[in-house]
C-alpha cells in the first residue's frame, strides 16, 4: 500500500508539467494549422504540383503526429492514476508493478516530447547530413570512424529514421577514411547538431600485435538538407567540380564510370563529394544540395548575414578539441566533455544508444551551460 501511495505522489508530481507541456507545444496552434492543412488538400488542382502537394501533406502528418502523441501522453497518465487510485482503494497490490513501469513510460515520454520543445531552430525539423571523417593515425583512425558509421546508422534504427549513403571512402586496409550518409527524420538535424564535433577513442588496438593502448580521432560534421525550393546564391566561378570513380564498399552495384563529384567552394575551402547514383548528373544535383546545406548551417551557427561572409575554418582532428571521449581501456566509460554526462556502459552507446547525450546538450545549450571549446 505504501508504495501505491509512493507512485501516485510521484505521478501527481509531473501533473503540472503535462499541462506546461500543453501550452509548449501550442497545441491549440496545432490543431488549428491541420484545419488549414486540410482545407488546402480540398483545393481544386491541389495535386498539380506535386512537389507542393507532398510538402504539404508531410508537414500535416508530423502534426497530426505531434498531437496525437501528446492526447496518447495525457490519456496514459489520467487513466494512470485513476488505476492507481482504484488499486489503493482494493488495497491490491498485485497491481503495483504493472502501473510502475507504466509511470516510468509515461515520465519517459513526458521528458521526450518536453526536449522537442527546444527544438526550436529553423532547420530542426529537417534531414540531417552525417559526414565522418577520420584523424591522422592511419587504420587505427579509419576503423574508429566504421565504428561511429555503426553507432550513427543504429541510432538512427532505433528512432526510425531512415539512412542513405551519399559517399564513401573506404580505409586503406580496414575502416573508412570518410563517409556521407543522409538521415531522414523529423527532427533528425534538431537532434543530431549535437553530435558535431571530434570524437576521441582510447582502447587497446586489434591492430597493434604488441597490445598497447591507442589513442584516435574522428570529427563528425553535422547539417540540415535544405529543401530545393530555398534560394541561395552561389557564384559559378567560385566553384572546383571534379569527376572521378566511384570507391565504394565494392559489389556488383559499384560505378564502374567516373560518375562521382567532387565539388570544392573555393572561398571557404569546403569540399562535398557525392556517388551514390549511377548519373554523374543526380550526384551533382545531390552534391550541389550538400553544398548548399553546408554554407546556410555554418551562415546560421555563427550568425552571420551572408553566405559571403564566410571563411574556411575548420579545427584539426585531434587532441585537445575532443567533444566526447570513448574509453574502452583501462576502464569502460563514455564522456561528453560540453556536458559532463557520462555512460559506463560503452557497448550500449557504441549500439546507438546516444540519446542521453542529445539530450542532455538540448538541455544544457538551452540553459546555455554548455562547455563549448
Amino acid at each position: 500500500m505504501i508504495e501505491l501511495e509512493q507512485l501516485k505522489i510521484e505521478l501527481s508530481s509531473i501533473s503540472e508539467n503535462i499541462e506546461n507541456l500543453r501550452d509548449s507545444l501550442d497545441i491549440s496552434g496545432v490543431l488549428a494549422k491541420i484545419d488549414e492543412l486540410e482545407k488546402e488538400t480540398m483545393q481544386e488542382g491541389f495535386w498539380d504540383d506535386m512537389e507542393k502537394s507532398q510538402k504539404i501533406l508531410k508537414n500535416s502528418k508530423a502534426l497530426k503526429n505531434k498531437l496525437e502523441r501528446y492526447e496518447n501522453l495525457k490519456n496514459d497518465y489520467d487513466d494512470t492514476l485513476m488505476l492507481i487510485d482504484m488499486a489503493i482503494e482494493e488495497d491490491d497490490e498485485s497491481m503495483y508493478p504493472e502501473l510502475s513501469q507504466t509511470s516510468k513510460r509515461i515520465n519517459k515520454e513526458l521528458e521526450a516530447l518536453t526536449l522537442e520543445t527546444l527544438l526550436s531552430g529553423q532547420y530542426d525539423k529537417n534531414n540531417a547530413i552525417l559526414t565522418l571523417h577520420a584523424g591522422a593515425g592511419g587504420t587505427e583512425a579509419q576503423d574508429w570512424t566504421e565504428m561511429l558509421l555503426r553507432m550513427y546508422t543504429r541510432y538512427a534504427e532505433r528512432n526510425d529514421f531512415s539512412v542513405e549513403t551519399l559517399d564513401f571512402l573506404a580505409g586503406d586496409e580496414a575502416g573508412v577514411k570518410s563517409v556521407t550518409i543522409l538521415i531522414s527524420g523529423i527532427n533528425a538535424y534538431g537532434y543530431l547538431k549535437a553530435e558535431k564535433g571530434i570524437h576521441r577513442l582510447v582502447r587497446i588496438s586489434p591492430f597493434d600485435s604488441s597490445g598497447r593502448r591507442h589513442t584516435s580521432f574522428a570529427s563528425a560534421e553535422i547539417m540540415p538538407e535544405i529543401e530545393d525550393d530555398i534560394e541561395i546564391e552561389i557564384n559559378a566561378d567560385d566553384l572546383r567540380i571534379d569527376t572521378y570513380r566511384s570507391s565504394g564498399a565494392g559489389g556488383q552495384h559499384i560505378n564502374k564510370t567516373d560518375s562521382a563529384i567532387r565539388i570544392t567552394h573555393i572561398p571557404t575551402g569546403i569540399v562535398v563529394s557525392c556517388q551514390n547514383e549511377r548519373s554523374q548528373h543526380k550526384n551533382k544535383d545531390t552534391a550541389m544540395k550538400m553544398l548548399k546545406s553546408k554554407l546556410i548551417e555554418i551562415k546560421e551557427r555563427e550568425h552571420m548575414e551572408k553566405i559571403e561572409d564566410i571563411k574556411g575554418v575548420q579545427k584539426d582532428i585531434a587532441w585537445g578539441s575532443q567533444i566526447r571521449s570513448y574509453v574502452f581501456h583501462p576502464y569502460n566509460l563514455v564522456k561528453d566533455h560540453r556536458t559532463n554526462f557520462e555512460m559506463g556502459n560503452i557497448g550500449a552507446v557504441m549500439d546507438g544508444d546516444i540519446d542521453g547525450f542529445i539530450n542532455e546538450y538540448l538541455k544544457q545549450s538551452n540553459l546555455g551551460t554548455i562547455n563549448e571549446k
